[in-house]
């Protein structure tokens, strides 16, 4: 029996109406609190919000009331914006394709049969049917990136401390990533502007200044800009590898000098980032699955379980393999390109049935669960910003996309290659049918 697909888990109805009467109260009287002032929008719930319970797509959390407010929810009141409600997830934040036991899963804005992706499914579907102007969503291997996607819209990865991870439910500490996903580059900017920049509260973030990403967006030329489009070596379906190259043509015809690059193979990447990450999420959990181990999902659980058998001195090896790795795909691969072009995911969104770890066979889900993220993955193991841009549909009317990749801290042009690319293409225009 189909589980009821579900986008918000909670409504604030009637909080979100006050605010909406206060903000109208306040132009009234002649202020204005920012950019976002008066701006409905809803986020992954994983998002503390002192009072509210904040389930983080599971059942084990389904009763926890927050203390804190997350500072990028703070930022966001502090800009005008009112909060609609919490949208669903999967669970723990450990899933690409949006499957959730406890809460309905998602579905795909376009193709209902076929997953949104994950872990911030909800985030990318309520952009896409225009529930909302914009969502928060987290990334700690695709989570922002493959849902934003799957369903045509944008999704920013900023570089790892560029925005607060202070108030959000963690899956890998030093593998997470905050950012928006939206309709356009121009609104992923002005959502940027907003939650990015220090926070005394999370010892991660840089100090490094915020610049003004939405001033420095408009220009319809790319003149200047080299992008580096990858040698990957990646088998890529066919329908992804024409739209993607498509994508290279428009982004040259826009002015940009477009070069080929090699890159290193991405696997070892993926493999210490995965060991990375099981770690921590195991270490996170412990104590839930030694005493609540009922309470996951079959998959989700297996998952975390592996990081309680791997050794301390392969994590540790691990971290400390980053900065050098880091440093030495800078120099080889960046050197020489501002931006870095290749495919989102390889493949087109399975659908619901086939990929539903409850019901499938464990190791072959895996082994997809691997290929969808094979492409993203690396980037926050380097955490350099990555962006998802919709690039066309498939023959099924599945929306396909690729992925820019900057320099740390180079979100700023990211958002420019994006916006020009926007400003003669209407992809990212295509709204579901509901």
């Amino acid at each position: 029996m189909a589980r009821k697909p579900q986008l918000l888990l909670r409504i604030d109805a009637e909080a979100a109406l006050e605010a909406a009467r206060e903000r109208d109260r306040e132009l009234k009287r002649g202020h204005r609190r920012g950019p976002l002032h008066g701006v409905p929008l809803a986020h992954k719930d994983m998002f503390y919000r002192e009072g509210k319970v904040s389930t983080g797509g599971s059942l084990i959390l389904q009763d926890q009331v927050a203390t804190t407010t997350a500072t990028v929810l703070q930022r966001l009141d502090a800009a005008g914006a009112i909060e609609l409600g919490v949208l669903n997830m999967s669970e723990f934040a450990a899933g690409p394709t949006g499957h959730n036991v406890h809460f309905g899963d998602c579905r795909n804005a376009f193709h209902a049969a076929h997953v949104p992706g994950g872990s911030s499914s909800g985030s990318a579907v309520a952009v896409a049917a225009r529930a909302t102007l914009g969502a928060l969503g987290s990334d700690t291997g695709a989570s922002i990136r493959l849902p934003a996607a799957f369903n045509g819209v944008v999704g920013l990865k900023p570089t790892y401390g560029r925005v607060s991870r202070h108030g959000a439910m963690p899956r890998s500490w030093s593998f997470d990533h905050v950012g928006p996903i939206a309709r356009s580059a121009r609104d992923c900017a002005l959502l940027l502007q907003v939650i990015a920049g220090p926070d005394p509260n999370d010892a991660t973030t840089s100090a490094q200044p915020v610049p003004d990403y939405v001033s420095r967006l408009g220009g319809d030329r790319l003149a200047g800009l080299t992008i580096g489009v990858a040698d990957h070596g990646v088998d890529i379906d066919a329908e992804i590898a024409a739209a993607t190259d498509e994508s290279v043509l428009v982004l040259e015809r826009l002015g940009a000098e477009v070069v080929r690059v090699v890159l290193p193979d991405l696997a070892p990447l993926f493999r210490i980032g995965e060991t990375i990450i099981k770690g921590e999420a195991a270490a996170m959990h412990r104590h839930w699955l030694q005493t609540r181990p009922q309470d996951y999902s079959n998959g989700v659980r297996l998952r975390i379980e592996g990081g309680l058998f791997l050794p301390a001195t392969d994590y540790i090896d691990a971290l400390r393999l980053r900065g050098v790795l880091t440093a030495k795909f800078i120099a080889d691969v960046m050197d020489g390109i501002d931006l870095l072009h290749l495919p989102m995911s390889p493949c087109l969104p399975p659908t619901l049935s086939d990929s539903d770890m409850e019901r499938a066979d464990s190791e072959t889900l895996l082994g997809l669960f691997s290929r969808l993220t094979q492409l993203t993955r690396p980037f926050n193991f380097l955490g350099l910003p990555a962006i998802s841009v919709p690039c066309g549909f498939s023959t099924s009317g599945l929306p396909l996309a690729y992925q820019l990749v900057g320099h740390p801290f180079a979100e700023a042009t990211l958002l420019q290659a994006v916006d020009a690319y926007q400003q003669v293409t209407d992809h990212h225009r295509m709204v579901p049918t509901l």
